[in-house]
């Protein structure tokens, strides 16, 4: 199964993008005749930029969602554990760029792989005044070292495919034009698999227990997120193009531009 993710102009996780991609998730769980689930974007630019900076100033906006989130998890949190614990196969097909919480939901699935000279993976919290508050630190601790992880999230870049693959972000990078053919084909050759293969294999390798992970995570944003620093270089992203094309286009640049 092939689901392709647009939220036009450049695909921000807000609520509604939220409450579709949760649905799905709940939904799918319980479908045993789907075995693989292959994420996609419909924009050539982005898969999902990040979360919608419009947070600022509506900040009950995901209110709905947090009642159905298990305690201990925030709403961006939950989804990515909802991802992660599906027992299906998930795979990324990453030919756009995904910031924060875009990046994160790319962490939570099973296997991620990038178009050279399109896909970028980048954690721009840091240039908004807070951390990542979806689990990006926790899901990147199973799969780097500390000092990538904080390179990572401190330095606030983008990473290209080349790059993101040699940290173990996503599996490889792969030339533009075969990343379809080679996502298709690992899909259709772990569908093929006889049943229960590929849901043994999950099992045998289970989700590590981040639990206590997700609450420091959660207590360290919303610290920052008070602070008047967040709010001004939100404000001010914003108030310069932050989530139009072209602004996100310079998202780093136009952020690092402002001082709180």
């Amino acid at each position: 199964m092939t689901v392709t993710i647009e939220n036009p102009p450049v695909n921000v996780l807000d609520a509604a993008l939220m409450t579709d991609l949760r649905n799905f998730l709940i939904k799918v769980r319980d479908d045993d005749a789907t075995r693989v689930v292959v994420f996609e974007s419909g924009s050539p630019d982005f898969f999902i930029a990040h979360v919608d900076m419009a947070l600022i100033d509506d900040p009950h906006a995901f209110d709905e969602i947090a009642r159905d989130v298990p305690a201990g998890l925030n709403v961006f949190q939950a989804l990515g554990e909802l991802v992660r614990e599906l027992p299906q196969v998930t795979i990324v097909k990453l030919a756009g760029v995904a910031r924060g919480g875009g990046a994160e939901f790319i962490a939570a699935c099973d296997m991620a792989f990038g178009a050279i000279g399109r896909a970028g993976l980048g954690q721009v919290e840091a240039l908004m005044g807070i951390v990542p508050s979806g689990g990006a630190m926790q899901y990147l601790s199973t799969r780097m070292s500390r000092g990538r992880i904080l390179e990572i999230i401190l330095g606030g870049g983008v990473f290209s495919a080349e790059e993101a693959a040699a940290y173990g972000w996503i599996n490889r990078a792969l030339p533009a034009t075969e990343l379809d053919d080679f996502v298709d084909t690992l899909a259709r050759h772990i569908a093929a698999l006889p049943a229960g293969v590929a849901q043994a294999a999950k099992r045998v390798l289970p989700p590590p227990d981040l639990g206590a992970g997700f609450v420091r995570e959660q207590a360290e944003w919303s610290r920052l997120f008070a602070e008047p620093a967040a709010e001004a270089l939100i404000r001010g992203g914003l108030a310069r193009g932050a989530q139009t094309v072209d602004g996100e286009r310079r998202l780093e640049e136009i952020l690092r531009s402002i001082s709180p």
